[in-house]
């Protein structure tokens, strides 16, 4: 299915009062969606002028600028499409599919996704997926991060949809995800509670606050320990967007290799050059955050029996420990 590549406009007129502000930054902190780097490549390609000019990412604004943005936008198709893209099946049955999702693959198609995601490779694979979700989403019981590899439960009838998403509500699914994290733990079992909000800052990445967000509630417990690094295992009682990451960037442990909450930032060793030198290489072995989602287990809706799965590390988490337990 072709797609037509469209624009929108945005003007911004910038008020009296305002300091000067990096043009990239107060852009990415004014439109709605928008990340800084994505405005710096807009900037780049000259589809921001200010005051009919086009200007530098680092231009300052000023009082009285007027601001416009053209924003190239790819309409979303209107039905999703099969795609011949292999698939890592766990476990399949009559009604439900677990798939081992790699890191680097999307759940289903959003907004500069629209190929290449899990349902495209569902859709080729199979006809039988519920449809209990919106268009676009057939089957998708639960999500895990685009760069967060590991387990994911697909329900091929509505029916079935809705039972597991009853057991994903009361919290009584069990899941187990595994994770790198940077320092040593002085708790080796813990639990770390807070809401999770939007940042104000960047709406994309989420933060802990007292006042606002939603309850969040995680626990961990540490398995084996490194130099400045530590693996450990992670429950979720609630189930929230990034709460993983968010919870342990919070306890400042965050995810190695996490390049949205501070994972890929050297927090120990910085002033040792031997250690500098090391950290580098392995982040550059675990280009994303080091966590996987290990283990998924639910009852059966049609059998009432317990299923249980666990799956394999993906090979950079392996090469990663590997590297970390020869230092």
């Amino acid at each position: 299915m072709s797609k037509i590549i469209t624009e929108k406009k945005i003007k911004i007129e910038i008020p009296e009062g305002k300091r000067k502000e990096r043009i990239d930054i107060f852009l990415a902190n004014s439109v709605e969606n928008a990340t800084r780097s994505r405005i710096q490549k807009l900037i780049k390609s000259n589809h921001v002028t200010v005051n009919n000019k086009i200007v530098k990412p680092n231009y300052l604004i000023c009082p009285g600028d007027k601001i416009e943005i053209t924003i190239p936008v790819t309409p979303r198709p209107e039905e999703t499409e099969p795609e011949d893209i292999p698939l890592n099946i766990v476990y399949e049955d009559d009604y439900i599919i677990v798939v081992n999702k790699p890191a680097g693959m999307v759940a289903h198609p959003a907004l500069g996704n629209y190929s290449g995601t899990l349902v495209n490779a569902l859709l080729h694979y199979t006809q039988k997926l519920s449809k209990l979700n919106e268009p676009g989403r057939p089957g998708i019981v639960h999500r895990i991060d685009k760069d967060t590899s590991g387990l994911l439960l697909i329900a091929k009838d509505e029916w079935t949809h809705a039972q597991l998403a009853k057991q994903f509500s009361a919290h009584t699914i069990d899941r187990e995800y595994w994770a790198v994290c940077w320092g040593l733990f002085d708790e080796k079992k813990g639990e770390v509670i807070g809401n999770i909000a939007r940042s104000k800052k960047d709406r994309k990445i989420f933060t802990v606050s007292n006042i606002e967000g939603r309850y969040a509630h995680t626990f961990y417990e540490v398995i084996e320990e490194f130099e400045f690094a530590s693996l450990i295992k992670l429950k979720l009682k609630t189930g929230r967007t990034h709460q993983i990451r968010v919870h342990m960037s919070h306890i400042k442990h965050p995810v190695f290799g996490d390049p949205t909450y501070g994972g890929r930032r050297i927090v120990y060793g910085s002033n040792l050059p031997k250690i500098k030198s090391r950290v580098e290489n392995l982040l550059q072995i675990m280009k994303r955050q080091a966590l996987h989602a290990k283990t998924l287990g639910f009852v059966h809706p049609h059998t009432k029996e317990k299923v249980f799965l666990d799956s394999d590390l993906p090979e950079d988490m392996k090469m990663l420990l590997e590297k970390l337990r020869n230092e």
